[in-house]
């Protein structure tokens, strides 16, 4: 099937680059929107002797193609992991695929004259079964993160990948894969379904699937939201 491809500009990360691809079909519908790690980003990282917990990368999504709803990727390597301690402290990738643009998201803030808005439980409709979102899990310049407690790394297995939407003053902010930097170094390839909500806050393309892979005719790492299909968007709380 004939597709074109969309990517945004390039954005050194270790000793390499990363950037967002969107590929479209032959109808100029929105397929998948992939970060691409050139096989030399993995190298070169900061290491988490310097203290600093969080390292953001943001990568602009592509000036031409197809609008998906994702506004930027904000690519985040954690060298030391972060809460929950012993699920995922380790060295991985925080993959947001962001909802709202940079400018609003500067303003998502948990200070006290904002706490009550922004731990605003999301509809029910938002959140896919079986989800929960600790309230620890608030992260400035984010949001809370909901996550599914029936995970492997929530049963004794090390963390290798995971799946998470992001809420703030009840809205979804987020999607975001995560992947150990183990998995992507022994260039594992698994594709695996997304846990689907009954809707979502903006009109958007969203994914059936997710994809961690590596592509050695091409020397990338790809972290993809596959399989997209339109939703519509509901009213929410501002």
């Amino acid at each position: 099937m004939a597709q074109t491809i969309h990517a945004g500009a390039p954005v050194a990360i270790g000793n390499g680059t990363g950037r967002v691809v969107v590929a479209a079909d032959a109808a100029g519908q929105p397929t998948s929107v992939s970060v691409v790690l050139s096989g030399d980003s993995l190298e070169g990282l900061p290491t988490g002797h310097d203290h600093q917990r969080l390292h953001e990368y943001v990568l602009p999504m592509p000036d031409s193609g197809p609008q998906t709803g994702y506004t930027h990727v904000g690519l985040d390597w954690m060298p030391q992991g972060h809460m929950p301690d012993g699920i995922y402290s380790v060295a991985h990738f925080d993959v947001h695929f962001y909802l709202v643009d940079e400018a609003e998201r500067d303003g998502l803030t948990f200070a006290e004259a904002h706490r009550a808005h922004a731990h605003a439980a999301p509809a029910p409709e938002l959140v896919p079964a079986g989800f929960v979102i600790p309230p620890d899990g608030a992260v400035e310049r984010m949001g809370l993160h909901g996550l599914d407690p029936s995970g492997p790394e929530f049963r004794g297995e090390p963390f290798r990948h995971a799946f998470i939407y992001g809420y703030y003053g009840g809205r979804q902010v987020f999607l975001e894969p995560m992947v150990s930097l183990d998995f992507l170094r022994e260039r594992g390839d698994v594709t695996l379904p997304v846990p689907q909500p009954a809707a979502f806050t903006e009109a958007g393309y969203y994914p059936t699937r997710y994809r961690i892979g590596y592509e050695p005719a091409r020397d990338e790492y790809r972290i993809s939201l596959a399989g997209l299909r339109q939703q519509p968007g509901v009213t929410a709380a501002r």
